[in-house]
């Protein structure tokens, strides 16, 4: 059976307001709806979210259409990057370059690469332990700690180079066996799922 990380997708952007309280654009929603009238939704058994808004949307639209609820984890936040407050596009996608190539260090008081990936990699770890390995299971979450994730289950340094597609809302595949990346960031509206 599959395990999912899934990322929302895009969000309103408002600089006014801190990020873990955005909430999903009209595309984003829009998005969300598409991907929950996939077949695979169906088939997913649990799912857990970020406790961010924008995560917590999405995992409400997929959780409806699988007609299940959802649960929240509070540790699978996205890298924590209040210190900076909001950047606009070009000057975050330049500080997320640097995050990702010096994971020990931390960009002007962010939360370090190395630190964030060991959170949400023993935050799905605690959960995968304790998850009946036959049931589907999607989580939530975001970019950045996808990313993270990702790197670790593929046994690689921290790299960028497994970031998600540009606009969010995308997810991976793993193994629930023995937790191996079974298909690469796709976009969530075109994902096939996998065959049992």
């Amino acid at each position: 059976m599959f395990g999912l990380y899934i990322t929302h997708p895009q969000v309103r952007i408002d600089p006014t307001v801190p990020v873990p309280h955005w909430g999903l654009s009209e595309i984003g929603a829009t998005r969300a709806e598409q991907a929950a009238s996939r077949p695979w939704v169906k088939q997913l058994g649990r799912i857990v979210s970020s406790a961010e808004v924008k995560a917590i949307e999405t995992a409400q639209i997929l959780a409806t259409a699988a007609g299940i609820g959802f649960e929240t984890v509070e540790a699978m936040h996205e890298n924590d990057r209040s210190a900076t407050g909001f950047l606009k596009p070009a000057e975050f996608e330049k500080a997320a370059d640097w995050f990702f190539a010096h994971p020990l260090e931390s960009f002007r008081g962010w939360e370090r690469a190395a630190d964030a990936q060991a959170r949400i990699v023993g935050s799905v770890t605690a959960i995968l332990d304790d998850h009946e390995p036959a049931v589907p299971i999607a989580f939530v979450g975001h970019g950045g700690v996808g990313t993270l994730l990702k790197c670790r289950l593929l046994g690689i340094p921290i790299s960028r180079a497994e970031d998600q597609l540009p606009g969010g809302g995308n997810l991976y595949a793993f193994t629930l066996a023995d937790r191996r990346i079974a298909c690469e960031w796709t976009p969530i509206e075109d994902w096939k799922g996998i065959d049992p």
